[in-house]
């Protein structure tokens, strides 16, 4: 008879581990490294996801990343996380395509002659014309107001 399978009897029965495993002589050790041969429920289902992930990055020809790929396993009916998505697609050493960097084609040269103005733009303020920004502009700036707006 196998141990372990006992003592995982017992603990489906609401029994202590340590009691069963005292009873029969174990240690919780030995019980613990004997589960740990078969994978979890976890791992199977991330082993399963891990295939439909390939194929979804497969199938956009290596291009999509963790969003994309995210939102066609929801569209296919596939409901996990897109971090768990993303944990995934490191683990199976997939990425998706990085957009291309901005290469500058046209490089000004600095002993080129300045463009003429051909409208004659004049930026020139005389300092006695200017006024204040914002001034004159809000319905209560007028003389004796003061920005006040009560009483009306």
């Amino acid at each position: 008879m196998n141990l372990y399978r006992f003592i995982e009897a017992e603990k489906t029965q609401q029994h202590t581990l340590k009691r069963a495993c005292a009873l029969l002589e174990v240690s919780r050790a030995a019980d613990y490294a004997n589960g740990a041969d078969s994978p979890s429920t976890r791992q199977l289902v991330d082993q399963e996801l891990t295939e439909h992930i390939r194929q979804a990055h497969q199938g956009s020809k290596g291009r999509y990343g963790a969003p994309r790929i995210h939102a066609q396993l929801r569209r296919d009916g596939h409901r996990h996380g897109r971090k768990r998505i993303a944990r995934l697609l490191r683990a199976a050493g997939l990425h998706g395509r990085t957009p291309r960097r901005f290469k500058r084609t046209t490089i000004a040269d600095p002993a080129a002659a300045a463009r003429a103005d051909l409208v004659r733009r004049d930026f020139a303020v005389d300092a006695a014309a200017s006024t204040p920004a914002g001034a004159g502009t809000s319905p209560t700036s007028r003389p004796g107001r003061a920005g006040c707006t009560w009483p009306p």
